[in-house]
């Protein structure tokens, strides 16, 4: 809902003059979508993931060794997007740039607790604080940029492609590609993009050209162990994934429409497929084509 509001947004704009009335309308629209959007995600999400779980009082778990910190990147960068994505939405209501970064990004960060505190009643998992502290990064990356650079010099962005590893744990790692998306980390990769032009002093690189460096894991079958064996007697062994690719900042393509601009922006959410080179295990590859 929050995504389809920013996109209307701005062709809205064009249409309706800028008046107290529009922008009180606005701020209606604005809260009730952030409101109805928030508890909606959180009841269906209730349904899918923690209405069958055991139930136990509320505890903290340990959980910063698991899964090669893969889920606190995707805390890092969920927390950051909801920020952008709220920060955005409330601008166009009428609420200052100041204002809206902040309000923005602790809406980010009170979603992202809201689920934490589900956790904390599982009996299975529990209230983490290191996944707290990656959702504070991410809020506190998109405050930082926001508030010193008034734009995104560094571009959290996420991609994904299918594995074999989920087939071997499907409960675990996901049966099918919605589960996958989320829950196998081996085919998640998490990405920083950024512009040539912030450290290199060269103005005839287009400011829409990025370098990206991204962070994946493979063979990562149990959170808490680095090593596997399936029922053949094949062993696994996981490894962490580092990644540099090209990329693409959307939002720095010059066109001329608000509205087209705010649909490019949104391309921001994840990483354009590009040559990568890949260092895993000490082994630098290349790779024609990594998404």
């Amino acid at each position: 809902m929050l995504l389809l509001l920013s996109i209307s947004a701005e062709i809205w704009s064009q249409s309706k003059d800028s008046t107290a009335d529009h922008y009180l309308n606005r701020k209606i629209l604005t809260s009730a979508l952030i409101g109805t959007s928030w508890a909606g995600s959180m009841s269906a999400l209730y349904q899918i993931w923690y209405k069958k779980e055991q139930k136990a009082e509320f505890h903290t778990f340990n959980d910063g060794a698991n899964w090669l910190q893969m889920d606190k990147i995707g805390h890092l960068y969920t927390t950051y997007k909801f920020g952008i994505l709220t920060s955005d939405a409330l601008k166009w209501s009428g609420i200052s740039q100041t204002k809206s970064v902040f309000i923005g990004a602790s809406i980010g960060l009170g979603y992202q607790t809201t689920l934490e505190i589900f956790d904390g009643y599982s009996s299975d998992w529990g209230f983490s604080w290191y996944d707290m502290a990656a959702n504070g990064i991410g809020a506190g990356l998109f405050i930082g940029q926001e508030l010193i650079f008034q734009e995104e010099r560094i571009i959290p962005k996420f991609s994904f492609h299918r594995t074999n590893y989920a087939a071997i744990r499907p409960s675990v790692l996901g049966n099918g590609f919605i589960q996958e998306l989320f829950k196998d980390y081996n085919g998640q990769t998490y990405w920083f993009s950024f512009h040539p032009l912030y450290f290199l002093k060269n103005n005839k690189i287009p400011r829409w050209a990025c370098l990206s460096f991204g962070y994946s894991a493979d063979a990562k079958i149990i959170g808490n162990k680095e090593v596997y064996t399936d029922l053949s007697g094949k062993t696994y062994y996981s490894a962490r994934e580092f990644l540099l690719s090209l990329d693409v900042d959307f939002n720095k393509i010059n066109v001329k429409k608000k509205w087209v601009k705010t649909i490019l922006k949104q391309l921001n959410y994840v990483k354009i497929p590009f040559p990568t080179l890949m260092l895993r295990n000490g082994k630098l590859t290349t790779i024609p084509l990594y998404f």
